[in-house]
């Protein structure tokens, strides 16, 4: 298992600074995700841990050796891709253990190493197959053998379930999780999805333009946001985000944690409209020219037009500086 560690890592392209400052550490067999909308830095981060591009200010440091100027083969990585590089012309086994046969690692060793991976992944009946002959979820799967077969300490994987449906993500975002704990790697991995990073990571690395903007558990992230933008960004739907009655600063409530009360309790709102969604409803209403979304029980519900009143427990509110959207308790 091997430490990551990025101290003032800086990168620009031409005038436009990518990454900025960045100071992270992974610890060894830490699941680390890098979160964050699309621009925000989180893939330059990682191609900079893997050699694919060179900072220009900082220190990267893997396993307590400094490898900020190190090529990739002395890094002691494995990276897996969004788009899987495949070659088509070779069958599963063949990709599996390409870089092996680049690295003329030893016949036994590579047929070792191949069996133990196909039966860790589930490929064994699948050998032979040439990645035409998979589905997405199956190209996946062999993607991650390629990695897991070089025993690398270190794993990085950049959205590799951004091309898989609903349901087989959701599949695969157990067994990566899962794979991970079992071998012991540290992993790095970058997603614009908050349900992936949220399930799987021990820790939430959130980025915007180019800056860390929190990092912590997904429950840190979740319950103690440390600016309107992670309060935005995490959770589904988003915290709900209004003035406080002074306007001296932004109140922000989680849908699940506000209440729904009578007309004449709470603060005043229209419903406009309902969500039904089975066990439960999203009730979106307006309070003024405010916008609020209300988690509730999908029965019983009030209807579209109908005036009600909104409350929430004091523990639920997280208040945020109105002008640079910072919390105003440490998180």
């Amino acid at each position: 298992m091997s430490r990551v560690e990025l101290h003032g890592i800086a990168k620009r392209f031409g005038d436009h600074a990518a990454v900025q400052d960045v100071n992270l550490v992974a610890e060894a067999g830490e699941f680390v995700a890098l979160l964050g909308p699309s621009g925000c830095g989180k893939s330059t981060t990682l191609r900079l841990i893997a050699a694919l591009e060179q900072p220009d200010a900082g220190r990267i440091v893997i396993g307590g050796v400094d490898v900020t100027h190190a090529p990739a083969a002395e890094r002691g990585i494995a990276m897996v891709f969004q788009n899987y590089a495949l070659f088509p012309h070779l069958t599963v086994a063949e990709n599996i253990v390409f870089g092996l046969t680049v690295r003329r690692v030893d016949k036994a060793e590579r047929a070792r190493r191949l069996a133990h991976t196909a039966e860790l992944l589930g490929l064994q009946a699948l050998l032979d197959r040439k990645p035409s002959q998979l589905s997405g979820g199956q190209r996946q799967r062999v993607a991650l053998g390629r990695a897991i077969v070089a025993q690398a300490p270190v794993c990085l994987m950049d959205e590799p379930l951004s091309n898989l449906d609903a349901q087989l993500r959701q599949q695969m975002r157990s067994e990566i999780r899962e794979l991970q704990q079992r071998l012991g790697i540290t992993m790095i991995y970058v997603t614009h999805d908050q349900t992936e990073a949220m399930t799987m990571a021990d820790r939430v690395v959130l980025m915007r333009a180019g800056r860390i903007e929190q990092q912590g558990t997904p429950q840190d992230l979740y319950e103690r946001p440390a600016s309107t933008f992670v309060a935005g960004f995490i959770g589904a739907p988003a915290m709900n985000l209004f003035p406080s009655p002074k306007g001296d600063a932004l109140w922000g409530v989680r849908p699940e944690q506000m209440r729904l009360l009578s007309a004449l309790e709470g603060m005043p709102a229209r419903v406009v409209a309902v969500e039904y969604l089975g066990a439960e409803s999203l009730l979106i209403c307006e309070a003024g020219s405010v916008r609020l979304v209300l988690r509730a029980d999908g029965h019983q519900l009030p209807r579209k037009g109908d005036t009600v009143g909104l409350g929430w427990p004091d523990a639920a509110l997280h208040p945020f500086d109105r002008d640079s959207g910072l919390r105003l308790t440490q998180p």
